[in-house]
């Protein structure tokens, strides 16, 4: 399920800095939510490390991740008025409900209101709605691009050591 219309990072190498991070974002994006792909519901749950993190979390995650960034500092909205947990740890719990389907939903729901929030703005306007304080969206944008990087390096691993048990048929 694809989360962005946009080019990559390698068509945008000519083009001006927000666009660039966009595409980097939207990369990033992608990557995480295609974590899910070909696995099963137990697989994408299946909790291999002391913490909450599993693939379905990491995704669910990142929709908490951009609605507090975009959501929250762009629109001043708090996040009870967003739907979304106060603190980040709780954005990984799973619910009954949650399944692959409706995280990934949800994640290209959010990515795509994420967009829209910012379409209008240059990367030194000011954000307002954060709990830090006012941000710079250059700042919000690269703050959110490391949390999505790690992520997907968290997810790289996991879905490897899944799909390794799957081959061992664990």
């Amino acid at each position: 399920m694809p989360t962005s219309p946009n080019p990559t990072a390698l068509d945008v190498i000519g083009e001006p800095a927000k666009v660039q991070i966009e595409a980097f974002l939207d990369e990033h994006r992608a990557g995480l939510d295609d974590c899910l792909d070909g696995l099963d519901e137990e697989q994408a749950r299946r909790r291999l490390v002391e913490s909450k993190t599993t693939l379905l979390g990491l995704v669910k995650h990142a929709t908490f991740v951009e609605k507090v960034w975009f959501g929250e500092a762009v629109t001043g909205r708090s996040r009870e008025e967003l739907g979304i947990q106060a603190g980040p740890d709780e954005s990984f719990d799973l619910v009954d409900d949650d399944t692959i389907t409706s995280v990934r939903s949800a994640h290209v729901q959010a990515c795509a209101a994420s967009r829209r929030a910012v379409a209008g703005l240059d990367l030194d306007d000011v954000l307002r709605g954060n709990r830090r304080g006012p941000l710079p969206l250059r700042w919000v944008y690269l703050q959110v691009l490391r949390e999505l990087a790690q992520h997907c390096g968290h997810a790289d691993i996991l879905r490897e050591q899944i799909l390794a048990g799957r081959d061992q048929g664990r």
